[in-house]
């Protein structure tokens, strides 16, 4: 359990241990509405043609923001302690969800 301070308030995260263990993933889809982000979390496996989607994260668009700082915030902090984080160029199979569009 870890404590965290919000301005005034304290208050305790539990990590169950099953959370604990973390799920791999090698490609994110984000989508949004009006109210929310979707990132639906996925682990693609090579000469699988069948990918599927581990976990979905929603996302109010206030959260998705400082999201966004706090992992381009480690991001930095990473390539500051063990250099630049090389991006290999990636082509990714047509992807075919077979969901309905989303709706508000």
């Amino acid at each position: 359990m870890a404590a965290e301070k919000k301005g005034d308030k304290q208050f305790n995260i539990e990590l169950p241990e099953e959370i604990a263990e973390g799920i791999y993933s090698n490609l994110a889809i984000i989508s949004h509405s009006q109210s929310e982000f979707v990132v639906d979390f996925i682990r693609l496996v090579p000469n699988v043609p069948k990918a599927k989607v581990k976990s979905r994260i929603i996302l109010s668009p206030q959260h998705a923001k400082r999201l966004l700082r706090a992992l381009a915030d480690n991001v930095t902090k990473f390539e500051k302690q063990f250099g630049p984080i090389k991006e290999a160029e990636q082509t990714y199979p047509q992807m075919n969800f077979n969901t309905p569009p989303a709706q508000a």
